[in-house]
């Protein structure tokens, strides 16, 4: 049965650090996590979504360090998201339409879960390699 609405296919919870927090200590935590994003949040207000991506591509290679460099300096800030009882289809467009693969899920102004690219592949289509991918393991940075 292919899933109709975010709530079946999103990743409960969210891994979240303060805005102020280091590149470092967000990195660490997705290590611990095994996870490749995490949510910038104030309290409980989203302010941003952090990648891996992110920290390589607008702090470290451009030289900052990640030691001093804030989460919220270098996350996408004000992020596009969706509730859990949105249609995985609306999450699909806003995903297309705004080139990203991931999304924050927000109910009653508290973020919740993410949803990505691999979890609706996973949902709308198990057989498929993109949720064969997405329920890999991680290669720990083994040559491809």
């Amino acid at each position: 049965m292919t899933a109709e609405l975010v709530r079946e296919v999103m990743t409960p919870g969210v891994v979240a650090v303060r805005p102020d927090a280091s590149l470092v200590e967000a990195a660490r935590l997705m290590r611990a996590q095994d996870i490749g994003d995490v949510v910038v949040a104030d309290g409980q207000h989203v302010v941003g979504v952090l990648t891996d991506r992110d920290i390589t591509v607008r702090a470290v290679a451009e030289g900052a360090d990640p030691l001093t460099v804030s989460a919220q300096s270098v996350c996408t800030p004000d992020p596009l998201t969706v509730a859990p009882g949105d249609p995985v289809t609306q999450a699909v467009a806003l995903m297309r339409a705004h080139a990203v693969r991931r999304l924050p899920v927000i109910e009653d102004g508290l973020p919740v879960g993410m949803v990505s690219l691999g979890d609706i592949a996973e949902g709308r289509d198990p057989g498929s390699a993109l949720a064969d991918i997405s329920r890999a393991d991680p290669d720990d940075g083994a040559p491809v």
